[in-house]
Order: structure tokens, then C-alpha cells, then sequence
């Protein structure tokens, strides 16, 4: 029960297969994702998503595959090299600059922008000023996408922890992305800053029309805002469809609640349920 989109993907990941020794972390999964796509991968722990976002940034290079990102093939290349073509990424925990403003963190992600030496920008002369003019005003816009105006000069390690991670999106967002890889993006978030930056995500897709690939536990949160979704579990690709689609899959619910038919019956009679009255409410 795998389905995949039409149309001209922007990525196109191939069977690919990575080991460790023994251990399968990644098994023969394939999907492609397109624009203004936001597609998203799940599973339980240990499933392999985060080797497969290894392999797309280039941290990792599995044994047999391929990946293609616009007609260009990334194996092999270093992830300086995969970043330059547009591939940018978010992390989990907050890999930012503590003792730095929110601006100068945004800026950061201008670096693989720079066309200037070290020369130049010590004299501030040139190419140096002129593109640090607008460098500063790339990274103003996405101060105003994000709503971080109120912190913009204000060292990182002080802010609140949801606001920290809205930074770190839009330093990734600095880099001017093709691809934007999002890994728990609301991880450790409370309700109202997984709101937020659930709105944030779909501006993202919407409004700027960048492609994303999607690690998320929250499971709430993935159904409710991903175009599609792929379910791994020991490395190999489950289901991919529409959020309803994946949540009828009873390999899904097997996968994870441990293959307990009385467990699964009644997660089934709930999604259905649930489906139905969101169909029922979208209808009155």
C-alpha cells in the first residue's frame, strides 16, 4: 500500500540502502517529493529517519541508491557542497550561537552567499559593503516572516525556548533553501509554540513555496499539516499516502502498537471516527 505522487519531483530518493555492519539502518526506501510539498517521515523510534536525513545532507553515504535533487545526483558530494546546492537544515536540539543576537544568527546562514574575501571585508569597501547591505536585508525580511522583531538584538541564550527554535528555522530559511529539511521542529514545544510554529512551517509551504521533508513525533501535528506522509520502521518504507490514507493502513497501526489485534481494531474504529466527523464538520 505505497503510494507516490505525480508531476516533476524536486527531490527523487531511490532505493536506497545504508548499513552498519549488521544493522539495516536504511532499506530500500524510495519517495520523491515535490514543490510546495510538505512531506513527511514517521516511525518509531530507531525507524531510520534520521539516517535518511544523514543521507540527504551528505553526513552519511549508503552502499546502493541514488538521490537527485533537481537533476543533480548528491552522493558523494560533502555536505558543504549539498548546502551550496540548496539543501538546508534544522536540528533537533538547538544547535545556535548562544552568546550572539538573533540578527547575527540569521546571518550565518548567509555565508555560502559571500562573494567577497577577508580582505574586502575587513576594509568594508566594494562588493564587501554592497553585499552586506543586502545580506542585512534578507535576513530583516525573515526577522519580519518570523515574527522576531521584539528579539532581533538580543542574545539567543536568552530567549525562550520556542522563540530559540524559531531562530534556528530562519537561519536555515537565510540560506535560501530548495530543500528544507526539518528534523522535530516542535520537539520540547508546549502547545501554544507547536501552534505557532505549525503556522509558521505552512507560510513556509504556502507563502515562500519551498519543498520540506518532515521528521515529527507528534503525531497530531503531522496530520494535520502534511501533504503526504512516508512510515518506516526498521529502515524499510511502511506506507506513503495522505495523512488519512496512512492512518487506515493497518501495517501502520501494526508497526506501531506491536501487531495487538484488540489494540488495533479499536485505533481503527477511532480514526474512522474521527475522519467521519471531520468530514461531517467540513460539510455543515
Amino acid at each position: 500500500m505505497v503510494s507516490e505522487a505525480s508531476g516533476s519531483p524536486v527531490l527523487a530518493f531511490e532505493d536506497v540502502h545504508l548499513s552498519f555492519g549488521a544493522v539495516k539502518a536504511v532499506n530500500g526506501v524510495s519517495f520523491t517529493v515535490n514543490e510546495d510539498e510538505l512531506f513527511a517521515v514517521i516511525g518509531p523510534n530507531g525507524a531510520g529517519k534520521t539516517s535518511i536525513f544523514n543521507v540527504l545532507s551528505g553526513v552519511y553515504r549508503p552502499q546502493q541508491g541514488r538521490v537527485v535533487l533537481e537533476g543533480r545526483d548528491l552522493l558523494g558530494m560533502r555536505p558543504p557542497a549539498i548546502a551550496r546546492l540548496g539543501v538546508a537544515r534544522t536540528f533537533q536540539n538547538i544547535e545556535l550561537f548562544a552568546n550572539l543576537t538573533v540578527v547575527d544568527n540569521l546571518m550565518l546562514g548567509r555565508h555560502q552567499h559571500l562573494r567577497y574575501g577577508t580582505l574586502a571585508a575587513l576594509l568594508w569597501v566594494g562588493r564587501a559593503r554592497g553585499q552586506e547591505v543586502e545580506h542585512r536585508r534578507r535576513v530583516e525580511e525573515i526577522v519580519e516572516f518570523l515574527e522576531l522583531e521584539q528579539w532581533r538584538k538580543m542574545p539567543v541564550g536568552l530567549l525562550p525556548y520556542g522563540v530559540q527554535k524559531r531562530v534556528e528555522l530562519g537561519r536555515a530559511l537565510a540560506m535560501e533553501p530548495r530543500l528544507l529539511l526539518l528534523d522535530e521542529p516542535v520537539a520540547g514545544m508546549n502547545l501554544e509554540e507547536t501552534e505557532d510554529m505549525a503556522r509558521y512551517i505552512l507560510d513556509i509551504r504556502d507563502e515562500l513555496r519551498i519543498p520540506m521533508i518532515m521528521v515529527e513525533h507528534d503525531m497530531g501535528l503531522v496530520m494535520d499539516i502534511a501533504d503526504r506522509v512516508m512510515v518506516v520502521d526498521f529502515g524499510t518504507p511502511v506506507a506513503i499516502g495522505t495523512p488519512a490514507e496512512v492512518q487506515r493502513n493497518p501495517d501502520v497501526i501494526r508497526a506501531y502498537l506491536g501487531g495487538d489485534p484488540d489494540v488495533e481494531a479499536a485505533v481503527e474504529a477511532g480514526v474512522e471516527a474521527a475522519i467521519a466527523a471531520e468530514d461531517e464538520g467540513a460539510s455543515a
